[in-house]
């Protein structure tokens, strides 16, 4: 606004020129303050700043009327290339507000080689105070939002090592059984005393390697564990509830296939989870069901214990809840992971209580959503 008044017009205002470097200076030099505190920019970014302000400070022949315009003030250039040279941030800071008082001092006594009444040179020193300022604003608004993109990205870094530390935690949660069966397997190998008994535990035994590689692939443990991406096949889900068939595990199936799109290693681990927890929390018979409802597949795994109130009924799903006052041995976990499953699979798992005690899990399956 100023320079397009009559009286600022170069041709009465006298050559400016001179100035360019010590605007120059302070320019360079704010651009290494505020390059120090961005994250994003990489160590050699960052060297070409710091070079270039250096390069300004040095090279004392480019300041012309140098000792005039630091007789018109207390700013000095040798103060800032010596606080550049430190190269603490506080130095940095203060190397700046000593360019732009450089830049300040050199455009007031540029001001008073002009001719301008006294009325023009107050305007100017007032616009140039405001510059200053601005300059000043502008310095900590770029300050906060390098402060800003800092906190953002660790936030999404804490984010990201956070769902890496849970889906580990699945994961281990999840290899517990297998490995289990696996040493159990083995052990009873040792004192197999027919081939009929070798046979069945050999096939124990590479079925619990299968479910181990199923379960413990690296680069797959997002998809596994968190955000569940299925393998799906048209499946027979009679034969599958049959192999927790045990002393305490009864499993009753339709003759007639009941076929369903499902993961199959997934669908196991969501029903082994559910038949672990009514073992774990009760002393009798566990009861294992399938039937078809309204044309979907229904598992139900049933318990003769005491029941679950509604508010642990309403928790059990949570991660890291456990059964009653945490007397069981465990990490909470596998009940979250049975929902995920669940729902991954187009359907849901709800805990009630069934008919003569006892707690009943209905797992109902549905068509898996379509990904995107």
């Amino acid at each position: 606004m100023l320079v397009s008044l009559p009286s600022f017009r170069p041709e009465r205002f006298g050559a400016r020129q001179w100035t360019y470097p010590y605007q120059g200076l302070a320019q360079d030099v704010q651009a290494y303050q505020v390059a120090r505190l961005q994250p994003g920019l990489s160590p050699g970014e960052r060297d070409d700043i710091r070079d270039r302000a250096l390069s300004s400070s040095a090279n004392q022949d480019q300041f012309r009327l140098l000792d005039s315009v630091q007789s018109f003030g207390e700013a000095r250039l040798a103060h800032v290339d010596a606080l550049l040279r430190r190269g603490t941030d506080a130095a940095v800071a203060a190397a700046a507000t000593e360019a732009i008082g450089l830049n300040v001092q050199a455009t007031m006594y540029a001001s008073s080689l002009s001719t301008q009444n006294v009325q023009v040179v107050t305007v100017l020193r007032q616009a140039l105070i405001w510059t200053a300022v601005l300059t000043g604003l502008l310095s900590v608004l770029l300050i906060v939002r390098a402060l800003w993109l800092w906190q953002q990205e660790r936030d999404r870094l804490a984010a990201r090592e956070a769902r890496q530390r849970e889906a580990l935690r699945l994961a281990s949660h999840e290899l517990r059984r297998p490995l289990q069966q696996l040493l159990l397997a083995t052990d009873l190998l040792r004192q197999a005393g027919t081939v009929a008994e070798r046979q069945q535990l050999l096939a124990l035994v590479e079925d619990s390697v299968t479910q181990l590689a199923s379960r413990a692939d690296l680069t797959r443990l997002n998809e596994l564990y968190l955000d569940v991406n299925l393998q799906l096949a048209p499946r027979d889900l009679g034969p599958l509830l049959r192999a927790f068939a045990g002393i305490r595990v009864a499993v009753e199936v339709p003759p007639a296939p009941l076929t369903w799109l499902v993961d199959a290693n997934r669908l196991r681990q969501t029903v082994e989870n559910l038949v672990e927890n009514a073992l774990k929390y009760t002393d009798g018979p566990v009861e294992v069901s399938l039937r078809s409802v309204e044309g979907r597949p229904q598992i139900l795994v049933r318990d003769h214990g005491e029941g679950m109130s509604p508010e642990m009924r309403a928790r059990a799903f949570l991660a890291y809840e456990r059964g009653p006052q945490g007397l069981i041995n465990g990490d909470g976990l596998g009940l979250s992971l049975v929902r995920r499953y669940a729902r991954a699979h187009g359907g849901d798992v709800t805990l009630e209580d069934a008919e003569g005690g006892g707690t009943l899990a209905r797992l109902t399956l549905g068509i898996p959503p379509t990904p995107f």
